[in-house]
């Protein structure tokens, strides 16, 4: 894992900060992650630097950071521009492992069709970026094998009209920008195929609706051993109430993620081996997964976030115990289905911490706002508490790596 945090750190030296955004199927399930990337001192959005850009973000994942400790085992949309397809800059890059996604602003001729084809010829996935259909799109349209629709800029109608338009062609349909379950099941009954959005983070939510018995034990549990005075004998006491709690627990130590030289055989073993704070943070996190039976994805948010706001407030001297839990608070509303509000009206939170969930007050509440606007790619230049974004970018892929062994190691 130091040899993972190291290689990743090396990004913060580059003048490309790289963030991702998940590719849903349609059972909620992660098909592939769209890489994200910004200049540090130029605007991306300039062709000539857009190029720059995707030859950095070829660089730095593939020699500096690693593929696999950004989007795993799935693949990935990497952005090019008409210099890109030009200098065929893409087989670079393993045809099993990436999407070539081409820019809505791209020039079409015929040498780029040409090199398209190439593409797709050797094996490369082909998606269209923000498409609407114009004759000159018809050449990539059939050699494409994915079209990308931004449903803020179109009609419900608009959409529906658009994917008739594509029946005769042999394309799967992704809708960006999803922000709301009702147009999640709107898109998917007119027959798109993947989804880009922040929809399935936020609750679906049921008039009425509480936390249940089991899920409301679970997360004072989670509340319990999150606070600064809470003891050995405490913790091992509320999770011996839980057969299945603690085998969970048990087995998650026991895995090889935390390299410990024997077997982990009780509660009071672990705590001796790890500590008391180490322990506090896996319990939170089994519990965390115990809680719903909802995507993953929504898990690996919610420990992202998490692991972000615990490695800011190192960076700041403040308390990381309590900005990790608020950091994984903060996506329980997703998990649960039940506004956040109503939810931390049920739990035994200081109204400190919930200031910072509901408001962003206080120190622990900006930090929070910082990793949200980064996980849904608001950046601006400005450092935070003095903390640069290329900074933050390193804590962000390092949170990544960290979630990905932690989720490999639930059961």
């Amino acid at each position: 894992m130091l040899d993972t945090i190291n290689q990743i750190l090396l990004i913060s030296m580059s003048d490309i900060i790289i963030g991702r955004q998940q590719i849903l199927d349609h059972e909620l399930k992660i098909y592939a992650y769209e890489l994200l990337f910004r200049g540090a001192d130029f605007d991306i959005a300039d062709p000539e630097n857009g190029t720059r850009a995707t030859n950095q973000i070829i660089t730095d994942t593939l020699l500096e950071v690693g593929l696999n400790n950004i989007v795993g085992s799935h693949k990935a949309f990497i952005n090019f521009t008409t210099q890109n397809i030009l200098e065929k800059t893409p087989l670079h890059l393993p045809k099993d492992r990436i999407v070539i996604e081409i820019l809505e602003d791209i020039k079409i001729d015929k040498k780029v069709i040409d090199n398209v084809r190439d593409f797709s010829n050797k094996g490369y996935i082909i998606a269209l970026d923000d498409f609407i259909f114009t004759k000159e799109w018809q050449p990539l349209v059939e050699i494409a094998d994915i079209v990308k629709i931004d449903v803020m800029a179109m009609s419900m109608p608009d959409i529906k009209a658009l994917i008739a338009k594509l029946k005769p062609f042999n394309v799967k349909c992704l809708a960006e920008k999803v922000e709301t379950h009702t147009a999640f099941l709107q898109l998917e009954e007119l027959g798109c195929d993947f989804f880009q959005g922040y929809f399935f983070s936020k609750p679906n939510l049921v008039e009425g609706k509480r936390i249940g018995v089991n899920q409301l034990a679970a997360i004072k549990l989670l509340t319990t051993i999150s606070k600064a005075k809470v003891d050995f004998n405490e913790i091992t006491a509320i999770i011996a109430q839980d057969v299945g709690l603690s085998y969970k627990l048990l087995h998650y130590i026991n895995a090889s993620f935390f390299g410990l030289p024997r077997q982990i055989q009780s509660i009071q073993h672990a705590i001796s081996c790890l500590g008391l704070k180490e322990v506090r943070r896996w319990t939170s996190i089994v519990t965390l997964a115990s809680l719903s039976d909802k995507p993953t994805v929504i898990l690996e948010n919610a420990l992202i976030c998490a692991r972000m706001c615990e490695q800011i407030a190192l960076l700041l001297h403040e308390n990381a115990e309590q900005f990790f839990m608020i950091g994984m608070l903060a996506h329980i509303d997703g998990l649960l289905d039940i506004a956040l509000a109503e939810a931390l009206k049920q739990l035994p939170l200081e109204e400190a911490i919930v200031n910072a969930l509901l408001y962003k007050q206080g120190i622990a509440g900006e930090t929070l706002k910082c990793v949200i606007d980064f996980e849904q790619w608001q950046i601006s230049g400005e450092p935070f508490k003095n903390i640069s974004k290329q900074q933050i970018g390193a804590i962000y892929l390092e949170a990544i790596s960290w979630t990905e062994g932690v989720l490999n190691n639930i059961n």
